[in-house]
């Protein structure tokens, strides 16, 4: 290189590169270095943005600051040219070699062409809209210092002076025309161009949005791509706060949008296939390549320290040239840099497969979720597969690299030992190798926990989906206690499970902890033994191997763990895929039916819930159903109705038989038993993704009976309704779900008793308006117990036990099925048409709960925490963990870091003794006791002989006595020893502090849940709720946990290391004040946005739980609506929400890690290159120059982890600040007591209600309008009035889950507001309209609190007609499945019955609780409630109004307020009583 250098510069062997010449810096120098390099730079910068794509279409015209720039790089490219033609011209005036001048000026000819090339491309793209890239600009400017140089000489040299020569003159006007040009480039960059230009195209142009927000990567240069200065924009709105909501991120690169990855999913998926299989056909090649970087990246890590030995020992080494250590330096510098980008590209290549797995695998579940069979799992079951086990396969990606990747960095670093301590470092070996089998023992048995404990956390969630399902019902019979402790059992049994993970975890990791610092001590004694001699140089360049074992040895469990996680989940994933899939091809026959006039034919049919028919089998002999006829369905509860139309609509398994139905692939019209409404407006529920249609639309309202129920809403049809309806009353939901299906216009529909939830007079108009009206043209099969309405049928169908007994007209059917005569053979006083008119009360919404303080929206936005997580987030897992605790972890911690730096210490201590009383060796000496804690883990390689220093023996020297030897291996032994009790104790204990806190924060999270108001839950989605008992509950379980190991330990190493370094080399803590600040400014540019777009992850998590729970609950509607093609768009949408968070949060990350390691790159070459300075001025100590760079690799490597681990750690707070807000800020029903009072307090059953109002929100009617009555102890009183009037709000303010506004509750005296909550729902009972049962047995669903014997079960049971029903399912032991789905809903309804019977209870309330059973049952249970409750109060709430008839006195609500309260014959006596309008209208 020298002679290199002579040639080009033309200079002296003495000075081949002079830097300074005659008062000036070297011609050599300017234009090898500030001119060439330069130019270099500026090509490469300039190459980037080359390919830069171009916009769409039109775009406007070049601003004249774009043109001049243009201009100036072409004559720019062109001038260097030119400057070469008088350089050729021989003169003493010319500032260099020939040679020399063409390098520079060849360089710049094709920089300055590159960067035109670049500025067309930018011309041509979007980039046009600004001044470009600013690194564009500034890269242009770099050349300037050397024209600037050149200058000076020629004024220095006189060129302008006589006599003149014109080789040089040129050469200064050429020059001085390049600063000029460079001038003119920098105006034109500073020239903003034509604002009213690029507004008025901006406003014209179709393709601009300027509120978009920019693509992510796709179509942006390399230099972009490496340093992701395409998040320059999103970043930028993190540090002002402007990231909101997930539309203000970045969007998806092409190749991880949702509806690309669906497509390339589908295209390897094939029945039965295997999930892995299939995502390593779409997606292997691409990972698999990654492995490449991961290699080279790893190699890559060898060569610093190689580089680094090199390096002091040319520094040592005098004779050797300068070339040489510029090579190193360079190599150094170079290895550091491009290590970087290979880590950094890969880590950030590696996650975008992995959020493409994640994708691909989510929209795989959901459009499976869609296909499912008759079998299908519960919703919590189904989360569990959306939240942790896709996160798990998300680890799966980093896992299996680095499971071959750290073998290889451990099989090198065994060779490197080798070369040092030769055949010794087998005994560290065999250590290590022992250890394995152990290992794997503890893996085997942390695969087996896990998957224990992923069972019991589903069963956690399920239950928790069931009780926030069922939360009225819970909160009406106070049953949040007992059903909260089931949940906390659930919680007990997943803790335990996690408790031996965790404790497996601890021991893992301290075997591999501890094992370097045995290794070591291992290796040390056998090499003794062997006859060698401890040197300073092998001890600790056997110290650093040892070292730079800990991270594949540590990191090996943590892999191992991941990979076996990921198998679980991918098994359980596997397990749901593969369950049957819906066939309609298979389930119907491919014929239509045999006449052209039958729509529906069934003929040898058998259909079953299960595959195998082991349950109630639905079996059809022969079944013609003729176009446009009604058919009417009966039988008793349970025989099968609900089942024979699951069987027409595709929902049930098909055993035998054909069934033909003309024109399916239209779909059905399906209105089910149990409404199924989506968390959005009444209008959405209505149209169900049709267009809106003004006049269908209306008619269809006018059908259903809703205009009066729109008209008192605060928005109309615009109203959001809860999740499954929860703020419409029964017979609101049926009419909306209802109207969803005749507004889908189909020629077949399924009505599942729409009527039973209604008023007589509401269910009038819907047979007359809707059923026999709109719908008169279709074929309809309606199930029904309300026979009276089913006398204009065309054909009646009754059922029993699964099979059509009799099929006929209604004279011949119905009267079988009647349990008393018709209603209208009854003597009724008929009133005058004017008299029918004086009542048309306003039909109040009496369920629109109250759902928020002032906004009529009832969906309120999730809220999001914004900022940094606050210190009091910090302060609650510290309590959680428990103070004791914590401050027991931080002590042992300590100690294990100081124990292993006076390890360390003590060695050094013990190896410069030794040689100083051997060898003499002052220079050693010196050097050992300047720096007597050599902690680092490469401080060992800049010994003379490098890593490779061939093992000797020292047959000649005198060892230490054998005393002294003990002596120090017993000390060094003992220090050890006291680590490795320390490393054990710090991880049990922080084992049990993350136990504690795990257990702690759910059981707070639970219990304040649990006390939250019902307004709450009609406001808020149950994903959104569930998002917080699964994901985030997981997150602090698990990843938190595991973050904050490594931010802890990246923390006391770094205390450790600073201690040392002010201890040996004070003047390194000179740099640690400027590198602090500046790692600070980048992590607090970083941590601004990654905050947020952690927190925006978790908050778009909450819609897809929630699309998925509302969709597995809404499936048989969906479709049969022939809707699941936009379901499964809505989901790509929310999906690809959440993967644009996700993904922005990990490129921040990439971001900050790229930056960081540069920072730490660069101080490594600053050092380097400083030693070189030194060096060449006979400056330089090779032994502190080591030091300062092994400190310098080890402080900034310290120092990016700090970093990195403590923001992952904040990211990962964000769920406890998650958990914290609802387990402080949710509003909680009042829990205090005013008076004490005894079990049983309740004696009579007295109910007095005095001047009761009820509001459920400023703004709104009151719901209930000075309510006043009073009801006897033992009364029966049945309550009536129209849809809205506001009977169900009777019993919310009895029990008190909604407080009134103003007036009393009297209770056998007493006070409702002044009793605890617990007390006074204790002493009620209540049977709800709506069946609330959870998954468990029948004993556990009858007797919740466990107070009866069997004995008092069964005859509760058989008093409600179900014992039949129970023995075939396992009698009181048996499985009711998720929501007692195993019964039908009239058998719910009895099974409720049935738990009311048990009560002992002095006030039972009735919400049209048999609604869904047939007459005859109805009749025989209203006898058993008048018997057992004879002496008890009983308030009814009936829509069927022969079910009150025999009550004490009845209670006509209207409007919220009392209209009549008298005996039903004295009502029925009064010719204008509103309780006989409706009764004759249910009569008509």
């Amino acid at each position: 290189m020298e002679r290199l250098l002579i040639k080009l510069c033309d200079s002296s062997p003495d000075k081949p590169f002079p830097f300074w010449e005659s008062g000036t810096v070297g011609h050599c120098f300017t234009q090898l270095v500030l001119n060439s390099l330069a130019h270099v730079l500026l090509a490469l910068i300039s190459a980037c943005y080359i390919s830069t794509p171009r916009y769409p279409d039109s775009v406007p015209p070049c601003s004249p600051g774009w043109r001049l720039r243009l201009v100036v790089s072409f004559l720019l490219s062109v001038l260097p040219l030119l400057d070469l033609l008088p350089a050729a011209i021989p003169s003493e005036a010319v500032p260099g070699p020939l040679a020399l001048e063409v390098l520079a000026g060849g360089v710049a000819t094709i920089a300055w062409i590159t960067h035109s090339l670049a500025l067309r491309a930018l011309a041509r793209s979007q980039g046009r809209l600004s001044r470009g890239p600013l690194i564009l600009a500034l890269t242009a400017l770099l050349p300037a210092p050397a024209m600037v140089l050149t200058l000076l000489w020629h004024c220095q040299q006189g060129t302008v002076l006589t006599p003149l020569q014109l080789a040089p003159f040129f050469r200064l006007c050429f020059v001085i025309l390049q600063l000029t040009m460079l001038l003119a480039y920098l105006l034109g960059w500073a020239v903003p161009g034509d604002q009213r230009q690029r507004r008025a195209w901006a406003s014209d142009s179709l393709f601009l949005e300027p509120q978009r927000p920019e693509m992510a990567e796709d179509g942006e240069s390399w230099l972009s791509r490496f340093f992701y200065l395409w998040l320059a924009p999103l970043l930028a709105r993190g540090a002002r706060g402007q990231i909101q909501q997930p539309q203000d991120t970045c969007l998806l690169p092409y190749r991880l949008q949702t509806a690309y990855l669906a497509r390339l999913f589908r295209a390897q998926w094939r029945e039965q296939a295997r999930l892995w299989l299939v995502l390593y056909g779409a997606l292997g090649q691409r990972y698999l390549t990654l492995g490449l970087l991961k290699l080279a990246g790893t190699l890559l890590g060898f060569s610093g320290p190689l580089l680094l030995s090199l390096l002091v020992g040319f520094l040592e080494n005098e004779r050797e040239p300068l070339s040489q250590g510029v090579l190193y330096a360079m190599g150094l510098a170079g290895g550091a840099v491009l290590g970087a980008l290979l880590q950094n590209q890969y880590g950030y290549e590696l996650r975008k497969v992995a959020l493409q797995a994640r994708g691909a695998v989510l929209g795989a579940v959901y459009h499976k979720t869609l296909h499912l069979g008759p079998n299908r799992p519960s919703a919590g079951e189904a989360l569990n597969l959306l939240g942790t086990d896709s996160e798990r396969l998300l680890n799966f990606a980093n896992s299996f690299h680095e499971a071959w990747g750290l073998p290889l960095q451990l099989s090198i670093t065994l060779y490197l030992l080798y070369q040092q301590v030769g055949l010794a470092f087998l005994g560290g070996l065999g250590l290590a190798l022992l250890l394995v089998p152990l290992n794997k023992v503890i893996a085997t048995r942390i695969l087996a926990k896990n998957e224990s404990m992923l069972q019991h956390k589903d069963a956690r969630v399920k239950l928790m989906t069931e009780l926030l399902c069922g939360i009225r019902v819970i909160k009406f019979c106070g049953w949040e206690q007992t059903l909260g402790s089931r949940v906390q059992k659930h919680r007990a049994q997943e803790l335990q499970q996690l408790r031996v993970i965790k404790y497996l975890d601890a021991a893992c990791v301290y075997l591999w902890a501890a094992l370097p610092v045995v290794i070591s001590i291992v290796i040390f004694i056998t090499y003794v033994l062997m006859g060698h001699q401890l040197t300073a140089a092998k001890v600790f360049t056997a110290l650093a191997l040892i070292r730079m074992l800990i991270l594949p040895l540590n990191n090996f469990p943590w892999v191992i763990n991941g990979l076996l996680e990921a198998k679980v989940s991918l098994g359980r994933l596997q397990r749901f895929l593969d369950l049957p899939d819906h066939d309609p091809q298979a389930y119907y026959s491919p014929d239509p039916p045999t006449e052209p006039l039958t729509v529906l034919e069934l003929h040898e049919a058998m259909f079953s819930w299960d595959p195998i028919g082991t349950g109630l089998k639905t079996f059809i002999t022969h079944l013609e159903v003729k176009k446009g006829s009604l058919v009417g369905i009966v039988g008793k509860v349970g025989c099968g109705k609900s089942s024979l139309l699951a069987a027409i609509s595709g929902e049930l398994h098909r055993l035998s038989g054909q069934i033909s139905v003309a024109g399916r692939c239209e779909g059905f019209g399906l209105a089910t038993q149990e409404p199924w409404i989506q968390f959005a407006t009444i209008r959405d529920n209505i149209l169900f993704g049709k267009a809106f249609d003004a006049h269908l639309y209306w008619k269809v309202l006018e059908a259903c009976a809703l205009h009066d129920d729109l008209a008192i809403l605060p928005d109309g049809d615009q109203t959001e309704v809860g999740e499954k309806g929860v703020t419409l009353s029964g017979g609101q939901k049926a009419r909306v779900a209802l109207a969803r299906a005749v507004y889908q216009e189909n020629k077949l529909y399924l009505l599942d008793d729409p009527l039973a939830a209604v008023d007589a007079d509401v269910a009038s108009h819907l047979l007359q308006k809707c059923i026999l009206g709109i719908l008169g043209h279709t074929t309809r099969l309606l199930c029904t117990h309300r026979t009276e309405y089913l006398e204009q049928a065309d054909i009646v169908l009754l059922l029993e036990g699964g099979r059509i007994i009799q099929a006929g007209p209604p004279s011949e059917i119905l009267p079988l099925v009647q349990a008393a005569p018709d209603a209208q053979s009854e003597d009724v006083q008929k009133t005058e048409p004017a008299a029918l008119e004086a009542w048309k009360p306003e039909k109040e919404s009496e369920e629109s709960k109250e759902v928020g303080p002032t906004s009529s929206r009832l969906l309120q936005e999730e809220r999001k925490k914004e900022g940094a997580v606050a210190f009091q987030v910090y302060q609650a897992y510290w309590k959680a963990v428990g103070g004791c605790l914590s401050l027991a972890i931080l002590f042992f911690l300590l100690l294990m870091q100081g124990t292993r730096n006076a390890a360390d210490w003590w060695l050094s201590h013990w190896i410069s003794q030794l040689k100083i009383a051997e060898n003499g060796s002052q220079e050693l000496g010196r050097l050992t006791s300047q720096a007597p804690s050599l902690l680092s883990p490469q401080l060992l390689l800049f010994s003379p002989g490098g890593l490779f220093a061939p093992v000797s023996a020292w047959p000649k020297a005198t060892p230490n006595s054998s005393l002294d030897l003990q002596f120090y291996l017993t000390v060094y032994g003992s220090i050890a020893s006291a680590n490795s009790i320390c490393t054990l104790l710090r991880a049990i204990l922080f084992a049990t502090g993350i136990l504690q806190a795990a257990a702690t924060l759910h059981q707070r999270l639970l219990h304040r849940v649990l006390r939250a108001p019902v307004t709450f839950f009609d406001c808020t989605p149950t994903g959104r709720i569930l998002n917080r008992f699964s994901s985030d509950v997981a997150c602090a379980d698990d990843s938190l946990p595991f973050v904050l190991n490594i931010l802890l330990a990246n923390a006391v190493g770094l205390l450790g290391l600073l201690a040392v370094l002010g201890l040996g080399l004070p003047w390194l803590l000179l740099l640690l004040p400027p590198l602090g600040s500046l790692y600070y400014s980048v992590q607090r540019h970083y941590r601004a946005s990654s905050r947020e777009l952690r927190r925006l992850s978790s908050l778009t998590l909450s819609p897809l739980y929630t699309h998925l729970s509302e969709s597995l609950a809404g499936l048989s509607i969906i479709r049969a609506a022939r809707a699941t093609c936009r379901f499964e768009e809505e989901n790509e949408k929310l999906l690809e929400l959440n993967q644009r968070c996700q993904f922005a949060a990990s490129a921040c990350l990439q971001w900050l890690d790229i930056r960081l390691q540069l920072m730490g790159a660069a101080v490594v070459s600053a050092i380097a290159i400083i030693a070189l300075i030194q060096h060449h001025q006979h400056l330089a100590n090779p032994g502190l120059v080591g030091l300062s760079l092994s400190y310098a690799l080890s402080l900034t490597g310290l120092l990016s982890g700090l970093v990195s681990s403590f923001t992952q750690t904040e990211a990962m707070m964000v769920s406890v600040e998650r958990l914290e807000e609802y387990s402080c800020d949710l509003p909680s029903e009042p829990q205090g007591q005013q008076i004490q009072v005894e079990v049983g307090w309740l004696s009579q059953g007295h109910v007095e209600f005095q001047d009761v109002v009820l509001a459920y929100r400023p703004g709104l009617p009151n719901a209930l309008d000075g309510v006043t009555f009073n009801v006897l102890p033992g009364e029966k009183i049945g309550i009536v009035g129209r849809t809205g009037s506001g009977k169900s709000s009777l019993l919310l303010v009895l029990f008190r889950l909604v407080e009134p506004s103003s007036g009393h509750i009297l209770l056998d005296g007493m006070d409702t507001s002044l009793l605890g909550l617990s007390d006074l729902r204790s002493e009620l009972a209540i049977i709800p309209q709506e069946p609330f049962l959870f998954s468990g047995t029948v004993r556990e669903n009858l007797d919740p609190l466990g107070r009866h014997e069997d004995e008092a079960l069964w005859q509760a049971l058989e008093e409600c007609h179900l014992s039949e029903v129970i023995t075939p399912l396992g009698g009181l032991d048996g499985e009711l499945g998720e929501g007692g789905r195993r019964l039908s809903l009239g058998q719910r309804q009895l099974l409720c019955l049935a738990r009311a019977l048990l009560t002992d209870a002095k006030i039972l309330c009735i919400d049209e609780a048999t609604a869904s059973v047939d007459q005859k049952t109805d009749q025989l249970l209203q006898q058993t409630i008048c018997n057992r409750f004879a002496d008890k109060t009983v308030l009814t709430i009936a829509h069927r109004l022969n079910t009150i008839l025999n009550s004490d006195r009845v209670l006509v609500l209207q409007a919220g307020r009392v209209a009549e309260l008298d005996t039903p014959a004295a009502l029925r006596s009064r010719p204008y009583s509103l309780f006989q309008q409706l009764l004759q209208n249910s009569q008509q």
